[in-house]
């Protein structure tokens, strides 16, 4: 596709979005302003951004069915499971937004478009907040609109009987810079989801849950997971040696390093995070493990021949289990981010009009076949019995 929401420079370690690099924007700007960038093409005015944020948090309530929806899933279920099933139902609460009950062309509207974008952005953070409640236990706590867009997302996650609690600003800005830094990168797997699915004309809530469930999956939005886990089970520095050997034999994957498409100039800015963090939370040992493991890297042949550098995964996992996050709970937060970026791309594509994806295919098969009759054919590859329940018809 063709896009003008944000650039990717590899070989010189660029991010910008919208044409402002990643670096002025994670100091200067704040998520809600970002969010408006990404989708609206430039930095808001003040008016527009008071208009911007009045909108967002006014949407920050949920439907009351919505949470006895939510309340239905298991104890024990997948918060991101939980958060994709939730954005997906709330098409169901908002009819006047289906394209599949009113056509495509309400979307000609640009209203209509803001009210969807105005829904989801306010609305997914508060979902996400429930199925975190709801995994601990804990009643649900209601968005507090006096707070800013992060500052709330907090409370409604922490707040327990006190009638005056307010997170640790030093926090709230600390995962305001990772979801700035997360919030849009080209066209990845989870935004050609929102892409594809955007150009069957189907309603913004459909497309943004795919786009989540694409986010689901351990080589997207698990992957700070998979460098978290590859850290901790390293452990001490003195360990690090053995395990790059165990790499370069090809024994072990080194995980949260090497990016499909550049140099990641995010990484330092989540080092440089992360330092806060530990300012306030206390210093977690994972992070010299980390330190000591990118140095090496760095410094190695091995690595520098294959273009294998730090990516934003290697350090906001540990960034997020500093503040208390439960490690399946990073991909929730990757997709509140990404919300943004997913409608930045939504929006896009709408003004551009774009007809429905019919990517091309290879056949790679066998050539033309005559059927066989059932006598006369021999045993096939797959493999289908190995079930306990054999000789129950009624289970597979």
């Amino acid at each position: 596709c063709r896009s003008a929401v944000s650039y990717i420079d590899g070989d010189r370690g660029i991010l910008r979005y919208r044409g402002y690099n990643i670096e002025d924007l994670a100091e200067h700007s704040s998520f809600v302003e970002v969010s408006y960038l990404l989708i609206y093409g430039d930095l808001p005015t003040k008016k527009q951004l008071d208009t911007w944020n009045t909108r967002i948090m006014r949407h920050t309530y949920v439907h009351e069915n919505m949470i006895d929806y939510m309340k239905s899933f298991r104890y024990d279920a997948h918060p991101m499971g939980m958060l994709v099933s939730s954005i997906a139902a709330m098409s169901t609460f908002h009819p006047e937004a289906s394209t599949a009950l009113h056509g495509d062309q309400i979307y000609n509207d640009e209203r209509m478009v803001n009210k969807q974008i105005f829904r989801l952005v306010g609305k997914i953070p508060t979902l996400a907040a429930i199925a975190y409640r709801h995994r601990i236990g804990r009643p649900y706590v209601y968005p507090n609109q006096d707070l800013d867009f992060t500052g709330n997302f907090l409370f409604m996650m922490d707040r327990l009987s006190e009638m005056s609690y307010t997170p640790n600003p030093a926090l709230v800005r600390a995962l305001d810079i990772i979801f700035i830094l997360h919030a849009d990168h080209e066209l990845n797997c989870s935004t050609a989801a929102v892409r594809q699915l955007g150009s069957t004309g189907i309603d913004p809530y459909i497309c943004v849950s795919a786009s989540a469930a694409a986010l689901y999956g351990p080589m997207h939005g698990g992957a700070n997971e998979a460098a978290l886990r590859m850290l901790e089970e390293i452990g001490t520095v003195d360990r690090i040696p053995a395990f790059i050997e165990e790499v370069k034999a090809k024994k072990r994957k080194l995980m949260g390093f090497g990016h499909r498409s550049f140099y990641d100039p995010r990484a330092k800015l989540m080092r440089k995070t992360a330092e806060e963090v530990f300012k306030i939370m206390g210093r977690n040992p994972i992070i010299d493990v980390a330190i000591e493991l990118e140095r090496i890297a760095l410094s190695d042949e091995y690595f520098i021949k294959r273009n294998l550098y730090p990516n934003v995964d290697f350090y906001s996992g540990i960034i997020y289990k500093c503040m208390g996050f439960p490690t399946d709970f990073f991909p929730v937060l990757f997709a509140i981010a990404r919300t943004t970026g997913w409608l930045a791309h939504w929006r896009e594509q709408l003004m551009q009009q774009t007809p429905i994806f019919r990517p091309a295919q290879a056949y790679d098969g066998v050539s033309e076949r005559t059927y066989v009759p059932m006598e006369e054919r021999g045993e096939s590859g797959a493999v289908l019995d190995g079930s306990s329940a054999k000789g129950n018809p009624r289970k597979i």
